[in-house]
């Protein structure tokens, strides 16, 4: 199993319609296939400068590496997240 993870903080002002048009899309990467416990979170610490985080499971590597080949969320990255995120910290996990 791996976890992907990745928080972040978007160009956007918070509440604003952009915002969520981004969490809204982002939202459907979980229908891409393998992409298991999809997550959207919001940041309620203070301790760092991130606001949102996603994270989601793979069943494998191959999963996973299909989930970052597959169109969509190319088209994703591609359009949205190289454009709308400032900046971002990504982990991707297996169990110890």
């Amino acid at each position: 199993m791996i976890r992907h993870t990745v928080v972040f903080r978007l160009k956007h002002a918070a509440g604003s319609a952009e915002e969520q048009a981004f969490l809204q899309a982002a939202g459907e990467l979980a229908a891409i296939p393998g992409v298991e416990k999809f997550e959207a979170l919001r940041q309620v610490s203070p301790k760092n400068p991130y606001t949102f985080g996603l994270s989601m499971e793979f069943a494998n590597a191959a999963a996973y590496a299909g989930y970052n080949d597959h169109p969509e969320h190319v088209r994703f990255v591609q359009e949205r997240w190289l454009q709308e995120v400032a900046e971002f910290m990504e982990i991707d996990y297996e169990k110890a």
